[in-house]
């Protein structure tokens, strides 16, 4: 039989038909433990109660109105994410490319209210935002962009983690109006910046009048061990983007703009036709609020605290395992070759794993993880690794 979905996903030889916790089931009974969180969406694990109770009560009283009216769950949902980022107010999208797609309008339009005529923001190498023309053109992944024709302009790429580098462009180019950074670069293979690296950014950004715009799309939502990747620096972002677990699964995505920029998007200039509807908020606002009374942000630093140093006990003799990278629950193991096959013998033994970058083992289990979870995900990979490398 014909499969009549297009081929743009390389998929597992796997179907999922219920998740609970920490654990995924298949259509024979097979149970996994999820340790991507469907890439860093499920950070509250499958079929959380709260979660699900504000789903199903919000589907039978009211799904969808538009934005040409005003959405309460939305309100509330804005002022929650306000009161714990430090920013002032909201755009809701569908995704976290939409996000940054409304981040880099507001850029570009910052720009011109300003008199420049050719709007350009600093991106970084390594760096993914998603695969919409204009969120693709700032990423810098050649192999995402290849075969995409001419890329839109207006970006200026530098070295991640490479402050000199965006001194230099800074006096090159006048165009320059913000830097579209990620706190850690989770696509590009789990790279930590180096202390300081984002309040220095903080000061370039103050020195020459650029937006400082971080996206937060996979490392925001207490991933990190805070609620924003940016709070461990001690500085405050002009433009912050959220998306995967803002909905434990239930799509949706938020731009947020600081007071000093929160009036650059005005009626007409942008617009979503089911960003922020009152289904896909009341889900955003269950999850916020359990991550609050769960303290998720303090679960995910033990606990990645905790696994990064088991798997570095793990595998410290094992031949071709080069380090870990760890911020909270977001973890990178390299190793000293490519490892994409990895992925199909974790699945086979029951866990769900992804690799990155090539040689990067990537874990983003669910900030709710115990350490029983824990000690079955380094007991699985030590088991792996070691035999693949010995291969």
């Amino acid at each position: 039989m014909m499969d009549s979905i297009m081929t743009t996903y390389g998929r597992l030889p796997v179907t999922f038909r219920r998740g609970e916790g920490s654990y995924l089931y298949d259509t024979e009974g097979k149970k996994y433990l999820d340790a991507l969180c469907g890439i860093a969406v499920t950070s509250l694990g499958h079929a959380h109660p709260k979660v699900a109770e504000a789903i199903s009560k919000q589907a039978s009283t009211l799904v969808h109105t538009s934005n040409l009216y005003h959405i309460e769950n939305q309100t509330k949902l804005a002022d929650k994410l306000c009161q714990l980022s430090g920013m002032s107010n909201v755009f809701f999208a569908n995704s976290g490319a939409e996000a940054n797609e409304a981040a880099i309008k507001l850029a570009r339009l910052y720009g011109t209210n300003k008199g420049v005529e050719n709007p350009h923001i600093v991106v970084m190498k390594g760096s993914f935002h998603g695969r919409t023309m204009a969120t693709l053109s700032a990423t810098g992944n050649k192999k995402v962009q290849e075969g995409f024709g001419a890329l839109l302009p207006g970006f200026t790429r530098v070295p991640y983690n490479d402050l000199d580098a965006v001194r230099r462009v800074a006096k090159k180019n006048e165009d320059i109006v913000a830097i579209l950074v990620e706190p850690v670069q989770g696509e590009g293979g789990v790279i930590i910046p180096e202390d300081g690296y984002l309040k220095t950014l903080r000061e370039i950004c103050d020195k020459w009048g650029w937006l400082l715009m971080v996206d937060e799309v996979q490392t925001g939502m207490c991933r990190t061990g805070e609620w924003f990747g940016f709070q461990h620096s001690g500085i405050q972002p002009d433009v912050m983007t959220l998306a995967k677990a803002l909905g434990n699964g239930v799509p949706i995505g938020a731009c947020l703009a600081a007071e000093s920029v929160n009036d650059v998007l005005r009626p007409g200039t942008h617009g979503s036709t089911f960003g922020g509807n009152p289904l896909s908020t009341s889900a955003a606002l269950a999850v916020v609020e359990t991550m609050a009374a769960a303290d998720s942000k303090t679960n995910a630093s033990e606990m990645g605290e905790y696994l990064h140093t088991e798997l570095a006990t793990a595998l410290a003799e094992v031949d071709g395992v080069k380090l870990i990278r760890s911020k909270g629950l977001m973890l990178g193991i390299v190793l000293e070759k490519d490892c994409g096959e990895l992925v199909a013998q974790a699945l086979e033994a029951g866990l769900l794993i992804n690799v990155t970058a090539g040689n990067v083992v990537r874990l983003l289990p669910p900030l709710t993880l115990s350490q029983q979870e824990a000690d079955e995900i380094i007991l699985t990979l030590k088991t792996l690794i070691t035999a693949f490398l010995q291969q």
